[in-house]
């Protein structure tokens, strides 16, 4: 059973999240800045424990939420339709970092390029849903769900961490909000955050209360029915770790340097528990305000421009900060739908279909991946769709090539996580 979801306004619907109903429990616990969904049985782990049910990477979903306009970020700056297309907004191929003869990167991501020469980042491009899908609402429940023609209700990430045995309390999290996305949907335990700093018994400021507090909390629910029971051990167990952690200053390694933003300090916050080695599979972050129908901005100036150096910066320093367990990390971008391919009248452009996808870690395969139309130029108008750029990729395939490459899933598997996708693995990641 779950909350209403989470809704805000964006043009329509621009994100869907929803808390679930052991959130309550939380508050009567007096827990500060979390959310959690527990289904029952699930037994609190030691803090900072092997997991022996996940062996591969810890994977990282960015959700850039409103609809990300891959056509600014990563520019088909050799296509000659595109300033044809976007004679104002256009990445111009002088201003760009030349990827390959085809694509350049936004100069706004400059702080990615060292980590694109390292062999680090890849992209995949023209990418998206099975079929054009422009309202935020559905097409972010059908992307999370990603199950379509099928009666599956739970998301993909629940499937993905449903092949395993259970974890503990950090193996599933979203950071920086306690809504949950409705990819963790279903009875796999997910933990919502805001900073792990902020993920405490409200009232307590010392060890000596906390342990009070927790030996308490839990002779209080030691004869309630077990997912209840369940529920408190797992958000104390939780406790307990984010208060051991919290209570050393938290430096970055290699001189990383994160901006002071939403997505900098989330990431910074991931980094802290993927070296903490507290068990983490699976965190997600959304970051929103990318629904650019107007004042989209210039190549050197705007909306645009300051978004995507708040993004390039953020996973530079995120990067870095890792260090070698970026070698055990993979982080994906995922968004709605991309936009339409021609700038509207107020310096935007609307809701699209085809988009690109970051993926950064330590086994990628560095190149733009993207499935290239059958004659013509990508932007061609022949070879859009109703103006989108086609997604010539399915966005399943570039999860599918993590989950097979980087979490060691089988090809069988891969079906149960999306069931009735039967398309192969892109190769945008390597087998370890």
């Amino acid at each position: 059973m779950t909350e209403t979801p989470v809704r805000e306004n964006c043009c329509e619907d621009a994100r869907r999240a929803s808390a679930l109903s052991r959130r309550t429990l939380l508050k009567a616990l007096g827990v500060g800045g979390v959310a959690l969904a527990a289904g029952p049985g699930i037994a609190m782990q030691a803090a900072f424990a092997a997991d022996p049910g996940w062996s591969g990477d810890t994977l990282v979903v960015l959700s850039l939420r409103g609809g990300f306009d891959g056509l600014s970020a990563i520019a088909p700056v050799g296509d000659p339709n595109l300033t044809t297309w976007r004679p104002s907004i256009a990445v111009p191929q002088a201003s760009a970092f030349q990827l390959d003869s085809l694509f350049g990167m936004h100069p706004a991501l400059s702080a990615l390029q060292p980590w694109w020469n390292n062999g680090k980042l890849a992209f995949a491009h023209a990418t998206g849903m099975w079929q054009p899908n422009r309202s935020h609402f559905s097409a972010m429940d059908e992307m999370e769900r990603a199950a379509p023609g099928t009666s599956a209700r739970t998301g993909w990430l629940d499937r993905t961490l449903g092949l395993h045995a259970l974890g503990g309390p950090f193996s599933a999290v979203q950071m920086g909000s306690t809504s949950i996305p409705e990819a963790f949907a279903g009875p796999v335990p997910v933990l919502g955050m805001e900073s792990i700093s902020g993920f405490k018994l409200s009232g307590t400021s010392n060890q000596t209360q906390r342990t009070a507090w927790t030996n308490a909390l839990n002779a209080l629910h030691s004869a309630a029915p077990p997912g209840l029971q369940d529920s408190t051990s797992t958000t104390l167990g939780a406790l307990t770790t984010a208060a051991t952690l919290a209570a050393t200053p938290y430096t970055p390694s290699g001189g990383a340097s994160y901006p002071n933003t939403g997505l900098g300090r989330s990431l910074k916050n991931t980094a802290q528990l993927i070296k903490a080695n507290v068990g983490l599979r699976v965190l997600t972050i959304d970051l929103g305000d990318w629904d650019m129908h107007a004042d989209l901005g210039r190549v050197d100036n705007g909306w645009m421009r300051d978004k995507l150096t708040d993004l390039g910066n953020s996973l530079a320093a995120f990067a870095t900060d890792l260090g070698a367990f970026l070698d055990t990390t993979t982080l994906v971008t995922i968004s709605e739908f991309g936009r339409r391919v021609e700038e509207n009248q107020s310096g935007g452009v609307d809701h699209g279909w085809g988009n690109v996808m970051f993926v950064l870690g330590g086994h990628v395969v560095k190149g733009v991946h993207v499935a290239m139309p059958a004659s013509g130029n990508l932007l061609d108008d022949a070879n859009l769709t109703d103006g989108d750029l086609t997604a010539t990729t399915d966005f399943r395939a570039v999860l599918a090539d993590i989950l097979v490459n980087r979490t060691g899933a089988s090809t069988d598997q891969v079906k149960t996580v999306f069931p009735g996708y039967n398309g192969t693995t892109l190769g945008v990641t390597a087998g370890t």
